[in-house]
């Protein structure tokens, strides 16, 4: 099975059709950082890659099977549903190492099982720097900070950021978390009894939180959002010039972001905020200007786009279990243990996340691997072994214990998962407090968006949500509020027999999930 997987990489150019959580996410899952380099291979590697190369292209020649025959191409075509899809899950239980070509015509082995998963993620036989073909989606390599990066670079940027990450930390920020909710809340409420969740929710919140961790004001997300989507989309979504473009977009913000704090810190104002503390920390442990970039958005783009999507699927998935959303409402205490089985069952990453190669000789799934073989953790498969999970394909949201590597594991785990547990718990519950007999506003059917719908975003709109500039993010007077019309902009409600009228599925994006939840409700106490 690894002869023809073990041949050296090759470098292409950088920018492979995303993740994360988990990097991301299954790893540096939200995080969504990386190292700054992603240096070229040895003269003698090359040498070696070439060799197999021709060794490769003469077999071709001689009209021998290549071994790398019938090899699916990785990332899979997108399929709709909140839980990993069937025909997918059977494939990985076939194999713990499922042999799979990448962009770029390189060979990998998806592992599927959960402890041989937790051995890649954990393992420094398993390296990330020395993949060196750019990531699995649209984001460059330079552009992220831990997700692509080993010790020593990954443990220097990482405990720059670390003690902002903690769960005391994240306990701390629960109550500035729990207003958030509350205050998009009301104004949803206030508006009506149908609205784009997505819209009006399960997006605005998370980035507010970000963006006051940040210092970032909210009303700027309506010209960061947009790039947001390209970077994070993969498979082409995206012309390679809108890609370059929207890393543009990020960095020179963030420069501008970075110089008007250093003015702050030279004019003896300083902010509370985590780039000012990035910047005035200790010389001998400070980031480079540009490492302090690259975490900016890619804090941004992780800790909005990650937990937007996955809450939505939250919600989705507590609507379609009968009886759960009534229960989780008499007993609140319950929502930690359902969002832990939210964080296993929620089908999250669209391409696996960031690749591994071996270092040395490793025994994985009780085949012994070469140097060079290139690996890709699923966690979303993991989450579903039946070894460790019992009664794995349930829904179960009462499970314990949990061991679910929703937020990845080892030195890559999700930087922000304590904040993100945070925001899961406190979001559901709010919604399901004060939106009562929450339901669909759309049918069931799990329609795929058409092709080519979402890369058409209507002037004036969040590209990400199809909600109207501005109108997601700031709850100051004169705000419109949820659902107020806006010319020129599409309409979030459901339209009865048309394509909004069903699920919208998100494809080709790092994080899946639906682009629109429309949802209707009855306030508390208001008559049926």
């Amino acid at each position: 099975m690894t002869d023809a997987l073990t041949r050296r990489q090759v470098p292409t150019a950088a920018g492979t059709p995303t993740g994360l959580p988990a990097g991301t996410t299954g790893t540096d899952r939200s995080d969504n950082a990386d190292r700054s380099d992603n240096a070229g291979e040895p003269d003698d590697a090359a040498a070696a890659d070439a060799a197999a190369d021709a060794g490769l292209a003469a077999g071709i020649a001689a009209n021998r099977p290549s071994p790398a025959a019938g090899r699916p191409h990785f990332p899979f075509p997108d399929r709709p549903g909140v839980s990993l899809d069937a025909e997918y899950l059977a494939r990985f239980r076939a194999a713990p190492l499922v042999p799979v070509r990448l962009a770029g015509e390189r060979d990998a082995l998806l592992v599927t099982g959960y402890a041989d998963v937790r051995t890649v993620l954990a393992d420094p036989r398993f390296s990330r720097e020395a993949w060196a073909n750019g990531t699995l989606f649209a984001r460059k390599s330079t552009a992220l900070a831990l997700a692509v990066s080993d010790a020593p670079t990954h443990t220097r940027r990482r405990s720059a950021v670390q003690a902002r990450f903690t769960h005391r930390r994240a306990e701390e920020d629960r109550p500035r978390i729990a207003a958030i909710a509350e205050e998009l809340l009301d104004r949803i409420v206030a508006a009506g009894r149908t609205v784009d969740l997505i819209a009006e929710f399960t997006t605005p919140f998370p980035y507010r939180v970000i963006c006051d961790m940040l210092g970032v004001p909210v009303a700027d997300l309506d010209r960061l959002l947009p790039s947001v989507t390209v970077m994070m989309s993969f498979g082409g979504r995206f012309p390679a010039d809108e890609v370059a473009a929207a890393h543009k977009v990020m960095y020179d913000y963030f420069f501008a972001q970075v110089a008007l704090r250093r003015q702050a810190v030279a004019a003896g104002t300083p902010g509370p905020d985590l780039l000012t503390s990035l910047l005035t920390a200790p010389q001998e442990s400070r980031l480079s200007d540009e490492e302090i970039v690259v975490f900016g958005f890619g804090l941004l783009m992780a800790g909005g786009e990650t937990t937007a999507s996955h809450l939505a699927m939250c919600v989705l998935q507590v609507l379609r279990t009968p009886g759960l959303a009534d229960r989780l409402r008499r007993d609140p205490s319950a929502i930690p243990a359902a969002v832990e089985e939210l964080l296993r069952w929620v089908w999250f990453a669209g391409t696996g996340g960031q690749p591994h190669v071996t270092l040395d000789e490793v025994e994985l799934a009780g085949t012994v691997l070469g140097p060079n073989q290139v690996v890709i953790p699923l966690t979303d498969a993991a989450n579903r072994d039946g070894q460790v999970f019992a009664d794995a394909d349930a829904f179960s949201p009462d499970r314990t214990p949990n061991p679910h590597l929703g937020f990845g594991h080892g030195r890559h785990m999700c930087l922000g998962a304590a904040h993100a547990r945070v925001e899961l718990q406190e979001g559901l519950a709010a919604v399901l407090r004060r939106l009562d007999d929450l339901e669909l506003a759309v049918g069931e059917g799990e329609t795929p968006g058409a092709p080519g719908r979402q890369e058409d975003p209507v002037p004036g709109t969040n590209p990400v949500t199809g909600a109207p500039a501005a109108a997601s993010w700031a709850s100051a007077p004169g705000t419109p509020a949820p659902g107020t019309p806006v010319p020129g902009a599409p309409d979030p409600a459901p339209r009865p027999g048309g394509p909004a009228g069903r699920l919208d599925w998100r494809d080709r994006m790092f994080m899946r999930g639906v682009w629109r939840l429309p949802v209707r409700w009855r306030a508390p106490g208001a008559a049926k």
